[in-house]
């Protein structure tokens, strides 16, 4: 086995550790038991997806280190991130009867690692939980910063809390069974930081996209890595999203409006995030924040990933009604993040609605 990457998130008493290393998957158990030597059990999970690959590898090193193992399986899929669904894992809880010092453990994608954590937030008013993602999203994304939510019909991840896991436990190798548009929409997440953060970052990513896209181990590991380091830095500057974390939503007003008016099932959470990162970049040119040419060099980037970059067809009204009900709206103010720049973000809180109606004009007439 290669060595392990691992990175702190200094949260004082909610620091804990992003484990990085090919094949550690067999040795979870060993890591929870050191985080909790006098617990006795605890509860995996997972989706109808990943627990046939992957539970019974988990399950067998739990209990191997000393772990009584209950499971519960969801079903998946984005459209199942919801109240009733989280209420199943709570009656899951409620049957197992954990105590608080026991911990919960979410095996899968984003939407398994949020409504986990949240779950693990309210049950007993909370108890420890643990991510081990399995999509690259998660991997570079989710699994980190302690954003855990559920869905409602009227926007994405409005029932939530901020609640931190003790242990962020990632297997790359896990992504080899990943389907090939769940490993698209990862890197949607990734591009995502060198967008607002550095450019540099960006052009690797756009110069190894081929690598990326076949998985090549080095490429994928240093961009699993940065993003992660990306991620945690900006989380301990800002925990709550009261500043500086805001700016890890480029993409995402527009790609949580997508997500809702097509009631998700048609584009995975990534693949709305590139198109909205798309349009961010327009509207930035538009309203002069961003020099001419920042556009092309996201589609540009965009396309080498093999992401959607087309917006659904929708009116301006649709539009602002499903971005109205945004969580990062201020008021009445729909809050988005824009570009001065490939490498730069920053939070627009003055974007008129003639301006997203131009904006989704100007889309119409590209046809």
């Amino acid at each position: 086995m290669n060595q392990a990457d691992i990175y702190r998130v200094a949260l004082d008493e909610r620091s804990y550790d992003i484990h990085l290393q090919a094949g550690c998957l067999k040795n979870i158990g060993d890591a929870v038991r050191k985080l909790f030597p006098d617990a006795e059990r605890c509860m995996v999970v997972s989706n109808d997806v990943v627990a046939p690959l992957y539970l019974d590898v988990v399950g067998k090193s739990l209990v191997a280190a000393g772990w009584q193992v209950f499971k519960h399986i969801l079903p998946d899929g984005e459209h199942f991130k919801t109240v009733a669904t989280w209420s199943e894992i709570m009656d899951a809880l409620m049957d197992s009867r954990l105590s608080r010092n026991e911990p919960i453990i979410a095996l899968g994608g984003g939407v398994v690692g949020d409504m986990t954590g949240f779950a693990a937030s309210c049950y007993r008013r909370g108890i420890p939980f643990v991510q081990v993602p399995t999509t690259l999203l998660a991997q570079v994304d989710s699994s980190v910063g302690g954003k855990t939510a559920v869905s409602h019909p009227h926007g994405k991840n409005m029932i939530g809390a901020f609640y931190q896991p003790r242990l962020v436990w990632i297997d790359s190798d896990v992504l080899k069974t990943l389907e090939p548009n769940q490993l698209r929409a990862g890197l949607a997440e990734v591009i995502k930081y060198g967008a607002i953060w550095d450019r540099t970052f960006f052009d690797f990513v756009e110069a190894h996209a081929e690598a990326l896209l076949a998985l090549n181990e080095a490429a994928v590991n240093k961009v699993i890595v940065e993003s992660c380091r990306y991620k945690a830095e900006i989380v301990m500057q800002d925990e709550t999203e009261q500043g500086v974390r805001a700016l890890l939503n480029l993409g995402h007003t527009f790609g949580h409006a997508i997500e809702a008016m097509t009631h998700y099932t048609v584009y995975l959470h990534g693949e709305g995030v590139a198109i909205g990162m798309r349009m961010a970049a327009r509207l930035s040119e538009m309203r002069g924040d961003a020099p001419q040419g920042t556009e092309a060099a996201m589609v540009k980037a965009l396309t080498a990933l093999e992401l959607p970059i087309e917006p659904p067809k929708f009116t301006a009204a649709e539009w602002l009604d499903a971005m109205g009900h945004d969580k990062k709206n201020i008021g009445s103010r729909i809050r988005y993040v824009l570009l001065k720049g490939i490498g730069e973000g920053f939070i627009a809180e003055d974007v008129a609605n003639d301006e997203i109606e131009l904006l989704i004009a100007s889309f119409e007439s590209d046809i």
